[in-house]
């Protein structure tokens, strides 16, 4: 990790400790919590942040912020985001989000425990850099950070026939 991204993970690390923060993201995660009981096909739900609940903490670059909860025992298949450097901290649970390189998954298990170093809590993901999550026994939370607007992030997929194919879709239409 390079100087300045380990910067702005710090800064994001620092935000996201306040306790005046996780007051505010708890009961997103709740919310979360409470969609994902509700589609029981689905490998993931999410909300996203107001960026005003972290105040003036954050690096300019970052322009929204998500809740993911990631089922348990649930992979989640292939996917980029073309228009976006994501940065995703594991907020509760563990799980191990993989990245694509050298033609192979490198894994990353990331863990949410506050003695953890920031390695072992946080994944940046650049843009076009396929990932997916593989989570274990129970429900993983994680907050993500984009550099795209929520009405802007584009999740890129695989078609299942023709791997050379994509799909895009926005997580939050305009």
């Amino acid at each position: 990790m390079n100087p300045q991204e380990r910067a702005i993970l710090q800064t994001l690390d620092a935000a996201l400790n306040q306790q005046s923060v996780i007051t505010k993201i708890d009961p997103i995660v709740r919310q979360v919590e409470s969609k994902l009981a509700q589609d029981r096909e689905a490998l993931m739900a999410w909300e996203t942040v107001p960026l005003a609940f972290y105040g003036e903490r954050l690096p300019q670059i970052i322009r929204s912020s998500w809740v993911f909860i990631l089922r348990a025992r649930a992979t989640t298949g292939a996917e980029r985001h073309p228009n976006s450097h994501q940065r995703m901290i594991s907020y509760r649970g563990t799980g191990e989000m993989q990245v694509w390189r050298d033609e192979q998954w490198q894994s990353n298990l990331l863990v949410s425990r506050g003695d953890a170093s920031l390695e072992n809590r946080w994944a940046t993901i650049p843009p076009n850099i396929w990932h997916q999550a593989v989570v274990p026994e129970e429900d993983w939370v994680v907050v993500s950070f984009h550099t795209v607007p929520e009405q802007e992030l584009i999740e890129e997929r695989p078609d299942a026939t023709d791997p050379g194919l994509t799909h895009q879709r926005r997580y939050q239409e305009n």
